[in-house]
């Protein structure tokens, strides 16, 4: 496949839509994790230009710091501390509407207003999880949700 992205207007659900192909066909017959992990964040940033897409994964019993797009980041999370700790800890997914009323959220940067945490599962146990934030409040609902919950289930763990 072309590892050009068709970046697609209209509502979430038809972004989405579009893109759930398009991150298939990047991943099919892609062994490496840390490539696929790579191509998966700059697709979803280039899609809907959030401000921070990346992935955490854990290692000796905390999260550290994976293939992302955007600013400088945060490279290892405890297990429970902020939202991608407590992801991890909860073992699903977050949507954190303001994430300054986050108890004990890790400001990687000022800038970041909303964030959507998905875990990431091999054999029923979290392995890493999809970090996404915004620098808009309120960014993210039950449609990134279902829709990033299905492209982690595209990535071969």
């Amino acid at each position: 496949m072309s590892e050009d992205l068709l970046i697609t207007k209209g509502n979430k659900q038809e972004q989405y839509e579009s893109l759930l192909p398009q991150i298939k066909g990047l991943l099919e017959g892609e062994p490496d994790l840390i490539a696929n992990l790579a191509n998966v964040a700059a697709a979803l940033r280039e899609q809907f230009n959030w401000f921070w897409v990346g992935f955490y994964l854990v290692k000796n019993d905390e999260l550290v710091l994976g293939p992302f797009q955007g600013p400088v980041a945060c490279t290892r999370i405890k297990k429970g501390r902020g939202v991608c700790g407590t992801s991890w800890q909860e073992e699903k997914t977050l949507i954190v509407e303001d994430v300054e009323k986050f108890p004990g959220h890790i400001a990687c940067s000022s800038l970041s207003k909303s964030e959507i945490v998905v875990p990431l599962f091999k054999n029923k146990i979290v392995v890493g999880v999809l970090d996404v934030d915004s620098d808009s409040l309120n960014c993210f609902d039950e449609t990134d949700k279902l829709y990033l919950e299905k492209i982690i289930q595209l990535i071969n763990l």
